[in-house]
């Protein structure tokens, strides 16, 4: 057993996002998608690329893979916890997902346009290694933290994954702007030795909580059966309680539909605006560390929120902001523009990261014992969510040729789940629950 609430605890627990968050930062968000754009947009065949023999576009080509990384987690999760549930040794699945992620940031460094084929592989492990990790360390949310101080302790995680991202990205930022003090004359090693680096931060800090929290409790009272048949058991048992709990399955519906916005944007940004605005690699690591650092005081601008409104009301109005952002995006035409949204966007992005993932915990039944199978579930539709999500963007983008248009896609995402979630505040207050 964990003793909650323990500042050591929470402590070591954060230190998965700081050392986690480094992929999310440079991999998917800054200098991956600027130099992947950069390598695979040539005079010859503009923005197309022949993968396995077959022609995409470039953006599209890495969306889809992402999707794919996506989909076979959102199958692989269910059996994965089912599991970790039953030994106990859900850290252990944490230590796995972290060094095949961090293994495959490393092998990035190898990449150029003629290893594209490898390159597109290691980017779509990377990510299964990060969803991977991610799941199992948000499962011990409930345990490590009582109801009433889950908000903040959620949010304290994102704050430490974006001061860590941070500063491994102003380390890469002085490679990548300026070479010749290290006497680099290659103007892919920068980019390349930035994925070397995270895969090498990525597995050295998360020996911090590795060290401090403990593998979990084997249920031996669960009866061994098919590893497949009770992976999905788990999950249709999960969803058998989901089902009598009308206001968590009201959030969780309304969760799926807001996230497809939310998620889509945050990995397919940077591959827009280098693509829309030509903005390079200088100016969007500079960007998105503007965004990094405004979400640190919006995570926490956004919990202090949800003790004087709620959580419904705040996800609420930050899902309003978000399809602002949608409709901002689409008319974008300079980066002064781009950079104002950015601000917006990294305001509201930790926020309703956080607000969303303890909100859920604080949903979750008090004596629950399978806390991974139920955020095992939590997991399962938030990257479901994101495969729609970035397959709809991709191909919106690939059927018109015109990237904005995919914009459209998410900001009619985002108004389902705001409907949703107006819906849940009314049933809400009818079974006069707070949050």
């Amino acid at each position: 057993m964990i003793a909650k609430n323990n500042k050591k605890t929470i402590r070591s627990w954060a230190f998965f996002d700081w050392a986690n968050s480094a992929y999310n930062l440079v991999i998917t968000s800054t200098i991956f998608p600027a130099y992947y754009t950069i390598i695979t947009t040539t005079k010859e065949h503009g923005d197309k690329v022949e993968f396995f023999g077959r022609t995409f576009v470039n953006t599209s080509l890495s969306n889809y893979a992402l999707s794919f990384a996506y989909l076979i987690m959102a199958f692989a999760l269910p059996m994965l916890s089912s599991i970790a549930d039953r030994r106990g040794n859900k850290k252990s699945f944490m230590k796995f997902f972290t060094y095949v992620g961090g293994a495959a940031c490393i092998g990035l460094y190898f990449f150029k346009l003629d290893t594209l084929e490898m390159g597109i592989i290691l980017f779509a492990i990377a990510a299964m290694g990060y969803i991977g990790g991610v799941l199992f360390s948000n499962s011990y949310l409930p345990e490590i933290a009582t109801e009433e101080h889950q908000d903040r302790v959620s949010a304290q995680g994102f704050s430490y994954g974006y001061i860590g991202s941070v500063l491994l990205q102003l380390i890469c930022f002085l490679f990548v702007l300026k070479p010749e003090w290290f006497g680099i004359t290659d103007a892919s090693f920068p980019p390349r030795l930035s994925f070397l680096l995270v895969g090498v931060w990525w597995i050295g800090f998360s020996q911090i909580p590795f060290s401090a929290l403990p593998n979990g409790t084997p249920q031996h009272d669960k009866v061994k059966t098919n590893i497949l048949k009770d992976g999905f058991s788990e999950l249709s048992k999960v969803w058998a309680q989901v089902k009598q709990m009308k206001v968590l399955k009201g959030f969780l519906v309304s969760f799926f539909f807001y996230s497809m916005g939310v998620q889509t944007i945050m990995l397919a940004a940077a591959g827009f605006a280098e693509k829309t605005l030509k903005l390079g690699t200088a100016k969007l690591i500079a960007v998105i560390l503007i965004i990094q650092l405004v979400a640190i005081p919006g995570a926490m601008l956004m919990s202090f929120l949800a003790k004087k409104i709620g959580n419904i009301n705040v996800l609420i109005m930050v899902v309003v902001v978000w399809i602002g952002c949608c409709v901002f995006g689409y008319y974008i035409t300079n980066e002064y523009q781009f950079y104002s949204l950015a601000a917006i966007v990294g305001l509201i992005m930790g926020g309703i990261q956080s607000l969303s993932r303890s909100t859920y915990s604080k949903y979750l039944p008090v004596d629950t014992k399978d806390s991974t199978s139920f955020f095992s579930f939590y997991d399962v539709t938030e990257k479901l969510a994101i495969v729609i999500g970035l397959f709809s963007f991709a191909y919106i983008e690939d059927l018109t040729g015109n990237i904005r248009y995919s914009i459209i896609a998410l900001a009619s995402f985002f108004i389902v789940g705001l409907v949703l979630l107006v819906l849940l505040r009314k049933n809400q207050h009818k079974e006069s629950l707070k949050l």
